[in-house]
Formats: C-alpha cells, sequence, structure tokens
C-alpha cells in the first residue's frame, strides 16, 4: 500500500473518542424511542400509574363510595385505557345516589349527587358510565347509539335524534 492510503486508515485518538461519543449517543437516542414511544408498554405502565395517583389528567373528580363491592370484570376492562373510548351501545338502566337536605325554613337542596348509567354494548358487554345530572336525565332508555367514554366517565352520547354531552 502506498504511504497515502496507509495515512487515510490510521485513527488518531481525538477521532476514535469523537466516534465512541457519537455511537453513545446513537444509543441513547434509540434507547429513549423505545422506552418513551407512544404504544410502548414502559409507557402504558407509566400513563397507568401517573393518572391512578392524580398526576395529571383535567378530568372530571371522582366520587368515593360508601360501600366497597368487587368491581365486575367488565368494569375492570373498561378501566384499561385513558384514552376515549367509541362504541355503539344502548342505554338499559339509570341509577343515581343523592343525599336531600331540608332545612327548618323549608329550603331543599341536592349533596353529594352521584349518577350513574348503564350500557350494554353491541358485544353484549356491560358497561357502568358516571355523568352529569343533565345528561342523565336526557338520554331516553333503550336508545342505541355511538357512546365515547374516558375510562368510567361519559364524554358524550350521539344517537339519531340529539347528541347528549357530560357537563
Amino acid at each position: 500500500m502506498t504511504p497515502q492510503i496507509v495515512t487515510i486508515l490510521a485513527v488518531t485518538p481525538q477521532m476514535r473518542n469523537l466516534l465512541i461519543t457519537l455511537g453513545a449517543i446513537a444509543v441513547i437516542l434509540v434507547l429513549v424511542i423505545l422506552l418513551f414511544g407512544g404504544r410502548s408498554p414502559f409507557m402504558r405502565f407509566m400513563n397507568l400509574f401517573l393518572e391512578e395517583n392524580g398526576g395529571g389528567g383535567g378530568g372530571a373528580p371522582t366520587r368515593e363510595r360508601r360501600y366497597s363491592r368487587k368491581p365486575a370484570e367488565d368494569e375492570s376492562a373498561q378501566k384499561k385505557t385513558s384514552e376515549p373510548i367509541v362504541e355503539m351501545a344502548t342505554l338499559i338502566r339509570k341509577s343515581d345516589d343523592r343525599l336531600r337536605v331540608i332545612e327548618s325554613t323549608g329550603q331543599q337542596k341536592l349533596m353529594d349527587e352521584y349518577y350513574e348509567l348503564m350500557f350494554v354494548t353491541r358485544k353484549g358487554q356491560k358497561l357502568k358510565i358516571e355523568c352529569s345530572r343533565e345528561a342523565y336525565e336526557k338520554i331516553p332508555f333503550n336508545q342505541q347509539g355511538s357512546l365515547t367514554y374516558k375510562r368510567n366517565t361519559l364524554v358524550k352520547f350521539k344517537y339519531y335524534e340529539d347528541t347528549v354531552y357530560n357537563n
């Protein structure tokens, strides 16, 4: 070989350090993409962990029940994702829990209101969805429509005649 080719192939210590640094940066970037990508198992776990502990998320405040019960299989399945879900469903049941307070002056007020709708999907899955009083009153029974919910809270219910939003 000629001396010019040998000097081109020789790697100086500075060039070797630069190549090591660039290789380390590439490895770190690949790890960041794998760990913090949108659909990675690590990010799903982190989102679940952060939402369960109240870290972020400006959703509606949840109300603790006075009694404890074991969630059904259908309920635990609907709470696994934090993204809004849209399904065709039919309203089959409405339930509420309200505390009515009557003052000595005759004034009445409702406190600690909790409204829940039960829908059945086309697949036969039963969903218990929390909602506002307005949505509770507006959605008719046995009405099939497009149900949009996030975890166990109503976002909107769209059927042929109207669209009801959770206010």
